[in-house]
């Protein structure tokens, strides 16, 4: 019960804040007013912290922002889930329009410095997800960290249950446009993803990956195609 008044105190506050000051447009200091005022809900936020009008925000005391993040307008990050969530937007991270990231209970989700999720893409727990450093994430991608259950003929499979074996995106990547990567996958570092290829498996460092799903088709660096 203490825990449930907690979290309808500090949703309040975070509704107060941008019901206040989250629609203010650029030109009128909306940044600025949100990156002072929203220090009281997050639980941390960097300097020169680019805010735009019209992003939305749950659970924000487990949401850390690093320092010269970039959030576009029409994201919705929502952190909220019983214990333990964590998300975490390293230094110079930049999130376009119309991103939604969602954790769930007991997710990790965390993004490396100097990565940039482009517009209409979606990160969801409840599996963990980490992304590294310098990754070039196109439009309209997904990244599902979990995956319905579905074995039971006689049980609706939303009451089924879900599996969280997480993702990890490591440092340098490049994810194409519309690409999906599902629970349970390693892309390794320096992989580049073609667009709207589905990554059901995992990918090594310095691969370049097609389809649906994701084969490898050569190394970077190598001319040579990789027999099927």
């Amino acid at each position: 019960m203490k825990f449930q008044i907690i979290s309808k105190s500090q949703r309040f506050k975070e509704l107060l804040l941008m019901t206040l000051v989250g629609n203010i447009p650029t030109i009128f200091f909306g940044v600025k007013l949100r990156n002072i005022l929203y220090r009281a809900i997050f639980a941390r936020i960097g300097r020169s912290v680019f805010i735009q009008d019209n992003v939305e925000f749950s659970g924000a005391s487990s949401i850390e922002i690093g320092s010269g993040v970039y959030i576009f307008k029409g994201v919705y990050i929502d952190g909220r889930g019983y214990s333990n969530n964590k998300i975490c937007l390293e230094n110079g991270v930049v999130i376009e329009r119309n991103v939604d990231i969602g954790a769930l209970d007991g997710t990790f989700i965390h993004i490396g410095q100097n990565t940039f999720i482009g517009p209409g893409s979606s990160i969801a727990g409840p599996g963990n997800i980490k992304i590294g450093q310098n990754c070039l994430i196109a439009a309209q991608s997904g990244i599902f960290a979990n995956n319905h259950n579905f074995t039971d003929l006689e049980l609706p499979i939303r009451e089924q249950g879900v599996t969280r074996q997480g993702i990890v995106i490591e440092d340098d990547c490049w994810l194409g446009s519309g690409v999906k990567v599902l629970d349970g996958v390693t892309i390794g570092k320096g992989c580049v993803i073609g667009a709207n290829s589905v990554v059901t498996k995992d990918i090594p460092p310095f691969s370049v990956a097609v389809g649906i799903p994701a084969r490898v088709i050569k190394k970077r660096g190598s001319k040579e195609l990789i027999n099927a």
